[in-house]
């Protein structure tokens, strides 16, 4: 399932993001994950993160992969892909099971999270992720990790994550045209969640807002344990539209002047400031004033933190984040994107960088690799409990590779490649 490598196991985290492919090669071993290699590459493939092109999306994730091996000095067979995009769905699900021996065993978990995700959904979408919320056995309600407890009746309240179908398997597909195999189709802002938050935060309640280049993934941890995701179907890239339009000028100009000279609040900008435009066309650059690149700027970015704040209040959580929120996704680089969000979310904000890695981090350390590092965390946690499970027993979480014709697949609930989940969930729910 990994790569041959003559240390440790080698992980891939392949990042397919609506501007960018990135791939993020780790190296796992007893003293944790070392970052080996990184490869970048522009990608014109998706829109709002679901594939509309095969060919400019191989292209890229080729790309991408040719570098980070070539960094890494490996070969990459086998990655862990992410999908997002405003085809994910999230809803609440409940699971019971009769306890067998009178206190919680694995299957028991097992069993109950079988039958949370036994609920009818539409015959063009895919359970992507079943994750627990909160057990119950008989009337003691709040636990966390039931495993042990004595009881005759266990029940969990889970997250159910869904995806369209045809959105994994173009995904798949891609990554198998460029001769990978995928080990795990994982929901990005799990990854980048698992990449920039601590535990503390998990703990007393966070926001997590993922800004992409084509949509903006919200994820909410409350007492430890995710209570909520979904998704904005607004990212950085409509900001580099704006800009386009408002400025007059090529799309990669605009994106150039909005990471070079923009801001996301105006009032920071001097009204002297001023900023060279390309012309589109063969018309000649032109000067124009810095703040009318931060006025284009700041409506779109008041519209994603608006949504958020939406989103956030709908679920009654609000007074629960008392960490705030962790903000990450390559857009969040723009000077006021903290301040703005402060102002909007009213709470504390901070931007959210990959940790919890060796090697050669400095590579790494921008938001904009939270979601492929996190990706190489899951891998090397799947890893790590492939390794240590009891044998017959796999992940009880629900995250699985998603079902093809062709896969061997070890369980009708969870396939054992989900394995890796179930401490990774324990170790933050």
């Amino acid at each position: 399932m990994s790569n041959a490598h003559s240390q440790g196991e080698i992980v891939v985290g392949l990042d397919i993001g609506t501007t960018k492919v990135c791939a993020v090669v780790g190296e796992v071993d007893a003293d944790g994950i070392t970052i080996l290699g990184v490869g970048t590459s522009p990608c014109r493939g998706l829109r709002r993160g679901i594939v509309v092109n095969i060919d400019w999306t191989v292209r890229s994730i080729r790309d991408a992969i040719d570098a980070a091996q070539t960094m890494a000095g490996v070969e990459i067979r086998t990655v862990y892909a992410g999908i997002a995009g405003s085809h994910v769905r999230s809803q609440i699900s409940d699971g019971v099971a009769a306890i067998s021996n009178g206190e919680v065993g694995r299957t028991d978990v097992e069993r109950a999270l079988e039958g949370a995700r036994a609920i009818p959904i539409d015959a063009d979408r895919q359970i992507l992720h079943v994750i627990p919320r909160e057990y119950t056995v008989d009337s003691q309600d709040g636990i966390r990790d039931p495993i042990g407890i004595s009881g005759v009746r266990l029940g969990v309240a889970v997250n159910l994550v869904t995806a369209a179908t045809n959105c994994v398997q173009n995904v798949i597909r891609c990554a198998e045209r460029c001769g990978l195999t995928v080990a795990d189709v994982v929901l990005q802002p799990l990854a980048s969640s698992e990449a920039v938050l601590s535990d503390d935060e998990k703990e007393i309640g966070v926001a997590v807002i993922d800004i992409g280049g084509g949509t903006t993934d919200l994820l909410l941890y409350v007492d430890g344990g995710i209570a909520h995701t979904s998704v904005i179907p607004v990212g950085g890239q409509y900001i580099t539209s704006d800009v386009a339009h408002g400025l007059r000028t090529p799309i990669a100009e605009a994106d150039r002047l909005k990471r070079l000279a923009g801001c996301a609040l105006g009032r920071m900008v001097a009204d002297d400031e001023e900023i060279e435009v390309p012309g589109v066309g063969g018309h000649p650059p032109r000067r124009a004033a810095r703040r009318v690149l931060s006025d284009l700027i700041e409506p779109r970015v008041e519209e994603i933190f608006a949504a958020a704040r939406q989103r956030i209040e709908a679920t009654g959580m609000l007074e629960q984040l008392a960490a705030g929120a962790v903000i990450t996704g390559g857009s969040v680089l723009l000077p006021g994107m903290i301040e703005f969000a402060e102002e909007i979310l009213g709470m504390p904000v901070r931007v959210g960088l990959p940790t919890g890695i060796k090697g050669i981090t400095q590579l790494v350390h921008g938001p904009e690799y939270a979601t492929a590092v996190g990706l190489v965390k899951y891998g090397a946690q799947a890893i790590s409990d492939a390794h240590h499970a009891p044998a017959g027993l796999t992940g009880s979480a629900g995250l699985g590779a998603p079902r093809r014709e062709g896969r061997q697949q070890h369980s009708d609930v969870v396939p054992k490649k989900g394995a890796g989940l179930w401490n990774w969930l324990r170790a933050a729910f």
